[in-house]
Order: structure tokens, then C-alpha cells, then sequence
């Protein structure tokens, strides 16, 4: 008997009438809703959560962006001055809103929404 990894699973495919091989009906792709556009930032409404950047947000870019910066990643603002630091860097970047990120904050309920930065009260 060949171990549980290399066993293949025999209701993932099934025989058509003309001889060929189909995916079975649980195989077909997720259809996805279509996202609604973003409306632009000065009538972006924050619906989920509170209307500025929490900490726990900040923290999370900041700690991302400063990884980026230290692999190599070019930096989107200036730098004055000698090399300061990964963190001190993607601070300064988070305070002049020169990252193009966006936050997704979600609900229990499995209702999301994605804002962009720049619509945070910092």
C-alpha cells in the first residue's frame, strides 16, 4: 500500500461519455463577487472599525515595511543625512503617507473592507 502522500484520490476526476478526462463538478473554480470600486478619498467613509490607524496596524506596517527596507527595497521618500535605520525609515515613510498600502479590516460575519491609508486619521 503507498504511503498517504502518493495515494490519489479517485473522485477527482471522472470519465466523460466521449472517452476524455473532466474535473468533477467539486472541482470547479470559486466565483468570486465582483468588488465594488473604491469611491475617492474625500467621500471615503471608514465602515468598519474606528476612523484612524490603530496601533496594532501601525505596528504591522511599520514591522513590514521596515523588512522590506532592510532586504533591499528602495525607499519612497528621501533620506537626509546618513542611514538611519530599517524602522526608523519605514516610520518616517508612515508619517509622510508615501506608502500605497491599504488596510482590510473585516468582520466576524466574513463583511470586509479595504482603506486605503491615505483615509486614516493618523
Amino acid at each position: 500500500m503507498p504511503p498517504a502522500f502518493v495515494r490519489i484520490d479517485r473522485n477527482v476526476y471522472q470519465m466523460s461519455a466521449k472517452g476524455g478526462v473532466e474535473p468533477c463538478s467539486s472541482m470547479a473554480p470559486a466565483r468570486s463577487p465582483k468588488k465594488a470600486r473604491q469611491p475617492s478619498l474625500p467621500q471615503f467613509v471608514v465602515k468598519i472599525g474606528p476612523p484612524k490607524l490603530t496601533r496594532f496596524e501601525k505596528a504591522r506596517i511599520v514591522g513590514a515595511r521596515s523588512l522590506q527596507i532592510a532586504m533591499g527595497a528602495p525607499s519612497f521618500i528621501p533620506m537626509e543625512g546618513g542611514y538611519r535605520g530599517p524602522i526608523e525609515v519605514a516610520t518616517a515613510e508612515l508619517e509622510e503617507d508615501a506608502l500605497p498600502i491599504s488596510i482590510r479590516r473585516s468582520l466576524p460575519n466574513g463583511v470586509t473592507q479595504d482603506i486605503p491609508l491615505a483615509a486614516l486619521v493618523k
